[in-house]
């Protein structure tokens, strides 16, 4: 490891031997929450070691003792809890959170996990590792995908506008749904690793991919929309490094990472022997597929000469007669973790919803200054500067900022005057994380 560290050696295993799944009325408690930051810094030293290259032993960990199912579970728990139990909690007549910061510490675990996954994930010893729970992750990211693809592209134009009046709850909502557009973009970094490893795949997750789903049409239904571009005010923006850009007009013609995912994915499961045989392709396949021809330009070959190949397929596909669907009667495995969570806690939603109501989401103000100094001590501010993809903006006004909150840290400010200005809707949220001698 570096010299700029998050965790020793013996402290990254340490917290890797402890990574298990919880419950999801767990969600939220201490022993979560304890969790919680060490996965964190488990995210954050991952991050650091594939940026300086020297090595990736977090994932060498987290393959040695067989936590990648640990992960992909805790992903679909957490993906579970806001879609049964969160939409509860808001509803409960008698909750009225004096700070939403716990809540969105649950929120944000999601982003969390799939951020780690999409670390490790490119090497394909992790893919290997998951087991028979890649079938729930190939499971988890059609369903990110699927979002993507039904985004218009305008939810978020008004983001600025409608934050500035908004209450704690309604900004973490907000906050929420943003966050959401991101795990959908790791999810698609993830798939496509998966599709790197197509080749040592099983039948049933193969099957998974080229019939239940049918991504290879999926993908090209994304290439189509591509909901990380968008055109505001006569410029073209993209969604990198956490946020919208303005592309300059002579990178316009420049692939972006994220098409690039989608191309690498698409070739994998188009060209590789063992996806094609047993991929049908159906009068409807072939229609999809052939829009990538509009696409297959002499810029895009340059950038990624292998889709030559690519676009010698989708020639020959243009000649050849279509496949009806098959009926082969197929035994395979099927995704368990989700089925499973929801049998189990079925018509518990309420009940749940409650409990953490009473039991975690309403800390009183030292337990919230005692969780804000763990986030300190977690969140390193030298190494958050080190992996942080850009310089960080204002708050209020988006600008290129240099001043923290002196309460919270977490929030960037460009001068004082935009400190002022965004306190009235800041300070509901502020964590407080002062020191407890200060505090008393």
């Amino acid at each position: 490891m570096s010299d700029l560290e998050v965790l020793l050696p013996g402290e990254a295993e340490v917290l890797v031997r402890g990574l298990r799944s919880f419950q999801l009325r767990e969600m939220g408690s201490e022993g979560w929450n304890k969790q919680h930051e060490n996965l964190e810094k488990l995210n954050m030293q991952a991050i650091l070691d594939a940026t300086i290259s020297q090595g990736e032993p977090i994932q060498e960990l987290l393959v040695t003792h067989g936590k990648i199912p640990t992960l992909v579970e805790e992903l679909i728990a957490v993906e579970m809890w806001k879609q049964k139990v969160f939409p509860v909690l808001c509803k409960l007549e008698d909750f009225k959170p004096q700070n939403t910061f716990p809540i969105y510490m649950v929120v944000h675990h999601e982003a969390s996990v799939i951020n780690l996954l999409e670390t490790v994930f490119f090497h394909k010893e992790a893919c290997e590792s998951a087991d028979d729970k890649v079938l729930d992750l190939v499971d988890y990211c059609h369903r990110k995908l699927i979002l993507l693809v039904a985004r218009t592209g305008h939810g978020d134009l008004l983001e600025e506008e409608r934050s500035q009046d908004s209450t704690p709850m309604q900004e973490l909502q907000n906050q929420a749904e943003m966050m959401e557009f991101e795990i959908s973009l790791k999810a698609l970094s993830v798939l496509r690793y998966i599709t790197d490893c197509v080749d040592r795949l099983s039948l049933s997750t193969l099957t998974r991919m080229l019939s239940t789903h049918n991504l290879p049409c999926l993908l090209v239904e994304l290439l189509e929309h591509s909901p990380w571009s968008r055109w505001e005010g006569g410029k073209l923006q993209q969604f990198e490094s956490g946020c919208w850009q303005t592309v300059a007009p002579s990178e316009q013609q420049k692939l972006s990472k994220l098409d690039g995912q989608v191309w690498i994915a698409l070739y994998n499961l188009l060209l590789s022997p063992e996806a094609q045989a047993r991929y049908c392709l159906t009068s409807f396949a072939k229609g999809q597929l052939l829009k990538l021809q509009a696409f297959l330009t002499d810029t895009l070959l340059d950038q990624l000469p292998n889709l030559a190949d690519l676009k010698g397929f989708l020639a020959h596909l243009a000649l050849v007669e279509t496949q009806p669907p098959k009926k082969d009667l197929v035994l395979e495995q099927i995704p368990e973790i989700w089925e499973r969570m929801e049998r189990e806690n079925r018509g518990k939603w309420q009940a749940i919803a409650k409990h953490q109501l009473q039991h975690v989401f309403s800390p009183s103000q030292q337990d919230l200054r005692l969780q804000a100094q763990r986030w300190a001590e977690t969140y390193k501010l030298d190494v958050l500067e080190a992996i942080a993809p850009e310089r960080p903006h204002c708050a209020y006004c988006n600008a290129e900022a240099s001043k923290r909150c002196s309460r919270c840290q977490s929030v960037w400010y460009c001068c004082r005057e935009c400190q002022v200005k965004h306190w009235e809707k800041h300070g509901k949220t502020c964590v407080l994380a002062v020191p407890s001698d200060r505090a008393k």
